[in-house]
């Protein structure tokens, strides 16, 4: 096939030099993991701690990310299940016959997954991947595949922090949630005063619209695009339709009763649940979150067969987690916990070197930028917010900076290591059968485009708040 370049352009050309740098350079997210823990380590060292301290923080806090670990293969096994219903099946097939181009193809996947996002992270993972395993499978379409799956990505990468489900902004409305002595340095702040203020909703919209347009321009052309098929990924379409039953005992696995049952039960603690704690509180809880999408999976599913035939569907897009979260945990631990003779741990001191050189003018853009260059290696929203917080918020009184902007700093900061961290990419790539590499190329472009606008809003914007003292609960 004859290339044609004619609507080849900048961003594009970046992109596939990027692309071809990870490709032969990028390691697996799981090799990614170790480097992370080797260069923390010695970090920490560095810093002063002793090397059996070191490794005593990593053993002691490896399993420290179990419970999340779970919630989050949950995330993904629940939102897949419900999608790979029938309904839902149906609906992103629909969604999928709309595009009529390869970059139209990616550019609908960018901006579904980015409004999915700030619903909340893991739908957007789970529900985005699968809408490129549906495009994908149309024969007509010459989509690149890599590029697509970057799209899918790109929620978790550009505005999710900045919806309802920011970590930091739902630990600092809920005062029930927070350690008494991160309350008495930042007191409550509302959603109004973070994710709702109209600075960030702006900021919001204008991440949105030039992540879509670099996604769109960097995307290769359909002589230029690689599609699953071209790549030897076989897109398998999931077969709904059980064989008709060939023993008794397999009544009740074919009797939608048994999910009507349970799924009634299941309502039950749900209502309870959303009464009592209202919509935005409830639906926040990872529990909660995932309780919902496995009932509604029950329900989509009809019969526990299929239920339990689309749950070993998603399994094997749970591997990546399950084994490298608790090397991240243990590079979490290093962070916090192995401390110098003067008790600094290496988070700490990191928060009072970038905290301490700033001034009124420079502190959102130097807050932000350190805040990604810890991501980088501490990828856990709420808690990095935990141990940044006592820190940033301080020095946010010290200068009268307005609090709830600095948590919006820090959530739409949060966001620009995802670019090139491969450990969010995990259920993508476990749905879509890729490797980190295949992506990073992409996000890498939406990378260098993000950070220098993200941190010039967070300033620009910044300048138009003033000032509150912390409120504490009444």
């Amino acid at each position: 096939m004859t290339t044609n370049n004619h609507d080849t352009t900048i961003l594009t050309r970046i992109a596939q030099r990027s692309c071809a740098w990870s490709e032969r350079w990028f390691p697996d997210a799981f090799a990614f993991a170790i480097l992370a823990v080797g260069i923390i380590a010695i970090a920490a060292i560095i810093n002063g701690a002793a090397p059996v301290e070191v490794a005593k923080a990593f053993g002691d806090g490896f399993w420290n990310l179990s419970p999340f670990a779970m919630q989050m293969c949950f995330i993904i096994i629940g939102g897949y299940v419900a999608a790979d219903s029938p309904p839902v099946a149906r609906l992103i097939f629909a969604l999928a016959r709309v595009p009529t181009s390869g970059r139209k193809a990616i550019l609908l996947i960018a901006v579904f997954s980015m409004l999915l996002s700030l619903l909340h992270w893991g739908l957007s993972l789970v529900l985005s991947s699968l809408l490129v395993r549906a495009l994908a499978r149309r024969t007509d379409l010459r989509m690149d595949y890599h590029a697509s799956a970057a799209s899918a990505y790109l929620g978790v990468g550009s505005v999710w922090a900045m919806g309802l489900s920011s970590s930091a902004a739902q630990l600092q409305a809920n005062p029930a949630s927070m350690p008494a002595n991160m309350l008495a340095i930042t007191g409550v702040i509302p959603f109004e005063e973070t994710i709702f203020l109209w600075q960030s909703i702006v900021l919001t919209l204008i991440l949105t619209v030039v992540s879509a347009v670099v996604a769109w321009y960097s995307a290769p052309n359909d002589a230029q695009a690689r599609t699953a098929a071209q790549l030897g990924i076989e897109i398998e379409i999931s077969q709904h339709q059980l064989p008709p039953r060939s023993r008794p005992g397999e009544w009740l696995e074919y009797s939608p009763l048994l999910n009507i049952g349970i799924v009634v039960i299941g309502l039950v603690w749900l209502t309870i649940e959303f009464s009592t704690k209202g919509p935005v509180l409830a639906i926040s809880s990872f529990n909660t979150y995932n309780f919902l999408f496995l009932m509604l999976g029950l329900l989509l599913q009809w019969r526990p067969k299929n239920f339990l035939d689309a749950v070993a569907r998603s399994v094997p897009s749970v591997a990546g987690v399950l084994i490298q979260f608790p090397f991240y945990a243990g590079v979490a631990a290093i962070l916090s916990k192995a401390t110098n003779a003067d008790g600094t741990s290496l988070a700490m001191g990191l928060s009072h070197f970038f905290t301490q050189i700033c001034t009124h003018d420079t502190f959102a853009v130097i807050t932000g930028a350190y805040s990604a260059v810890l991501g980088l290696f501490f990828p856990s929203a709420g808690g990095k917010w935990i141990i940044e917080a006592p820190y940033v918020m301080q020095t946010a009184n010290d200068l009268q900076y307005h609090l709830g902007w600095t948590v919006q700093i820090y959530n739409a900061a949060e966001a620009l290591p995802n670019l090139i961290n491969p450990i969010w990419m995990l259920p993508v790539l476990g749905i879509l059968k890729l490797n980190a590499r295949d992506l990073i190329g992409y996000t890498f472009v939406q990378f260098i485009v993000h950070v220098p606008l993200v941190l010039f809003l967070l300033w620009l914007f910044g300048t138009t708040l003033g000032y509150h003292p912390p409120v504490m609960p009444s």
